[in-house]
């Protein structure tokens, strides 16, 4: 044994875990979007949980991924505990996979040809070439994701027949059979071992890939592997643990720790099981037996597999116990709490969940926001201090939630690797801000009607009439927005513009208009400058709405990016007789119910302004 044959092995180790990680980081990120949609789905029957929790590590190779996305769900509300618990065990039997596929590693291919496409000799190099010519072709929008998985797969392979090569050289030494016969008389040693191992690689996936590459030496028998691969499972679910209790919620927490109970579970039975019936002579056949990475791959599955259809009827003794363990946490004081919890790092790297929790959050802004707007509207005409608190208390909810997404997206878009995931982090950061904008000007809004209030001013009736006309071409605008970002409709994006230059000629006559009534003495002059005020804020909860609409188009249409100022421009200027059909009609319906004083004779004489309808005020619950 040289100092050569150690760097080998250990350059081979490195190999082999950088492939599995970039393997597996390129399958979530290509995958998220199927693993949202399937995780979201799960129902309170265990058997589908199950299914789905073996189905999903399987296709990320990682059963810490899969439990610590799990736990992230269930912190965020969308998840129960109960449901997790199949996927939990699931989990555990879908990272069996790994092990089956590096046991081509023992595939004889005799002298048929094409099962030597199947050897890792030859399956690695056509994976790297695979990969690399995607990635440097890059003809679709997936042939970066695809081309990381198989350079990944490649080089997990190379890793292996490096490691292989450089057991095989260590074996002479005497080192290794000295090793793993002193293991085969001391299973407890052997348990250690193995979770120690896979505690500091924090995959247990790719401790049974190293055990599967020293099984090339021929020195490996089935009671010295035993008890290693039991070993296994405690060091990976203890690592899983501590990551999902890292600034988690109680019920977040209890996922790890279920995982934790099922792994000492499976532990001791597996241990009782094997050691009672070798007691009884029925394993004598195999007890010596020299063992290869299939055998060590098959023992794992049925070790997992068993415990799993054993331990199956105890998941809700389980549920129980974690919650004895995880005590619950005092009850939040910010009622959007849940969506703030949403906004966890174990999403990062499966993008589309991280972007899910942060469309949700987004749409909680937009609610909150617009629903201060038709409070701050009652205000105007009839103040209520209770109310003027609540448009406050819930003013400073969506600024927090403005610091949280804002943080949450700079700190995911590193993690990006798809254009379309980041087109989409593009339009979110862009209306984080312009959502808080809204509730700013709401705010504003409700503090021109408390210092009215205060100073005991109030607008006239025809002032009043004019703003409620002003305030359905807000609320269609709003709509409008609302639709447009919530199904990223396109039709509903380009409604907003029209509506936008209708609300802004609205805002300028009824400021002419005011004008004239304060010359009459009919409103009041020291109400002027909050009613100048006031159109302003009107104005930019208008301009807010148009950003959010131009934002959806850019993310449907990028080309819009680096010239939407152009487009627009050429929108105003009447060059698009759809945008012009649309503006003309809002034009006309809206200022239909604008009562003009320069079409009165007299006030007696002539019949009240039309009223908007009472349903026509009021704003869709978004």
């Amino acid at each position: 044994m040289s100092i050569f044959d150690v760097i080998s092995l250990l350059g081979g180790l490195a190999m082999f875990l950088y492939g599995m990680r970039l393997m597996g980081d390129s399958l979530k990120e290509n995958s998220s979007g199927t693993l949202k949609i399937a995780m979201e789905h799960v129902t309170n029957n265990p058997v589908k949980a199950f299914i789905l929790g073996l189905l999903v590590t399987a296709l990320i190779q990682s059963s810490t991924a899969t439990i610590v996305i799990t736990s992230g769900l269930v912190g965020a509300g969308i998840l129960t505990l109960t449901q997790s618990l199949g996927i939990i065990i699931g989990a555990n039997v879908g990272t069996t996979v790994t092990g089956q596929i590096i046991r081509l590693l023992d595939l004889d291919a005799g002298g048929t040809s094409w099962l030597r496409f199947l050897q890792p000799s030859t399956l690695a190099p056509v994976a790297l070439i695979f990969g690399m010519v995607l990635i440097m072709t890059n003809r679709t929008r997936n042939s970066k994701s695809i081309g990381n998985i198989a350079i990944g797969f490649g080089i997990l392979f190379s890793g292996l027949l490096n490691m292989t090569g450089a057991v095989k050289a260590l074996t002479d030494s005497g080192l290794i059979e000295q090793l793993f016969s002193g293991l085969g008389e001391n299973p407890v040693l052997g348990y250690l071992t193995g979770a120690g191992i896979a505690f500091m690689l924090q995959s247990s996936s790719a401790t049974i890939g190293i055990l599967q590459a020293f099984s090339q030496t021929g020195l490996l028998t089935f009671k010295a592997i035993y008890a290693v691969i039991v070993g296994i499972y405690l060091g990976d679910c203890v690592t899983t643990a501590i990551v999902c209790s890292i600034g988690a919620k109680a019920e977040a927490k209890r996922v790890g720790i279920v995982n934790i109970l099922f792994n000492l579970s499976e532990t001791v039975l597996v241990l009782v099981v094997v050691n009672v019936i070798h007691r009884l002579g029925f394993l004598d056949s195999i007890w010596n037996m020299t063992v290869d990475s299939g055998h060590i791959a098959n023992t794992n599955t049925i070790f997992n597999l068993g415990c799993a259809i054993c331990l199956f009827p105890m998941l809700r003794t389980y549920e129980k116990l974690s919650r004895i363990i995880i005590k619950d946490e005092p009850a939040e004081v910010n009622k959007y709490q849940d969506k703030l919890d949403a906004l966890n790092p174990v999403f990062f790297n499966t993008p589309a969940l991280a972007l899910r929790s942060c469309y949700n959050i987004l749409l909680t802004m937009l609610e909150a926001a617009w629903n201060n707007i038709d409070k701050s509207f009652a205000l105007l005409e009839k103040f209520d201090d209770t109310v003027y608190e609540e448009i406050k208390k819930e003013e400073t909810e969506i600024d927090q939630m403005t610091d949280h997404v804002s943080r949450y997206l700079v700190e995911l878009l590193p993690y990006l690797q798809l254009d379309y995931h980041i087109s989409i982090l593009d339009q979110y950061y862009k209306v984080t801000s312009e959502f808080e904008r809204l509730g700013d000007h709401a705010f504003n809004i409700a503090e021109a009607a408390k210092s009215m209030a205060r100073d005991k001013h109030s607008f006239s009736a025809a002032a009043c009439e004019e703003l409620r006309v002003l305030e359905s071409i807000i609320d269609d605008i709003l709509k409008c927005t609302d639709q447009a970002f919530r199904k990223r409709d396109v039709d509903a994006a380009y409604q907003i513009e029209p509506l936008v230059q209708v609300a802004d000629e609205f805002t300028n006559k009824l400021k002419k208009n005011h004008l004239k009534r304060m010359g009459t003495g009919e409103c009041s002059m020291y109400a002027d400058a909050i009613f100048s005020n006031l159109m302003v804020e009107f104005k930019r909860i208008a301009d807010v709405c148009s950003n959010v609409g131009i934002a959806t188009l850019v993310r449907v249409r990028p080309e819009l990016a680096d010239h939407e100022h152009l487009y627009f421009e050429g929108l105003h200027a009447g060059r698009d007789a759809e945008y012009n059909n649309a503006f003309q009609e809002a034009y006309d319906r809206y200022f239909a119910l604008l009562h003009d004083p320069s079409m009165d004779e007299s006030a007696e004489t002539q019949p009240a302004a039309a009223e908007v309808p009472a349903d026509d005020l009021k704003p869709v619950q978004a």
